[in-house]
């Protein structure tokens, strides 16, 4: 059963088919995409959205399309994955989150990365939360450090093909947030 997250201004929901455009058209947009090594296609979004609803219906928790809750429209996603590359410091769930460009700057991805964050410490026991981006990706960063993550000092090299040596884009860095600390701080 999926689990649905309702925020103050947020909704976090299984993925509906009017979802995919809008999904699409964001994944088109170079200032979306500006630290990804290019525009993801139609097919790559509509993969996305089949392979997340599938995670969501089977475990209950993925990548969940977000809507504000004031006017029902779709803005992006926010959620939790296991990574599909191999990475070094794996077995992990990742926080991820990726918003349309007319959302940005009001708070949105703050607000649904840390319900996400919830559901993986209080109700999935996780005992810890990664997220990673481009070291040059600063407005990502930053919603890492606001949600309570710490830069794990431990850079590494995505593998990620379609990102050649010597891109800004490949070294990343890895944030780490455990379920010890998500408690301390009071967040549940």
């Amino acid at each position: 059963m999926t689990i649905d997250i309702v925020t103050e201004r947020l909704h976090l929901r299984q993925w509906k088919d009017a979802d995919r455009e809008p999904y699409a058209a964001l994944n088109m947009d170079p200032a979306v995409m500006r630290f990804f090594p290019g525009l993801q296609s139609r097919e790559g979004s509509d993969g996305d959205i089949a392979r997340w609803s599938a995670e969501l219906d089977d475990r209950g928790w993925s990548n969940w399309a977000v809507e504000t809750r004031e006017s029902g429209k779709f803005i992006g996603f926010i959620g939790l994955t296991v990574p599909r590359r191999a990475l070094t410091f794996m077995p992990c769930v990742e926080l991820g989150y990726r918003l349309a460009r007319e959302h940005w700057g009001k708070g949105y991805a703050t607000e649904g990365a840390r319900a996400a964050l919830g559901i993986g410490f209080d109700r999935l026991q996780l005992q810890e939360i990664v997220s990673f981006t481009p070291i040059v990706n600063l407005p990502s960063r930053s919603v890492m450090e606001r949600i309570g993550m710490t830069n794990a000092d431990a850079d590494f090299d995505y593998p990620n093909p379609a990102m050649p040596d010597g891109s800004e884009l490949k070294k990343h860095c890895l944030y780490r947030l455990s379920r010890e600390r998500w408690l301390r701080s009071g967040c549940t």
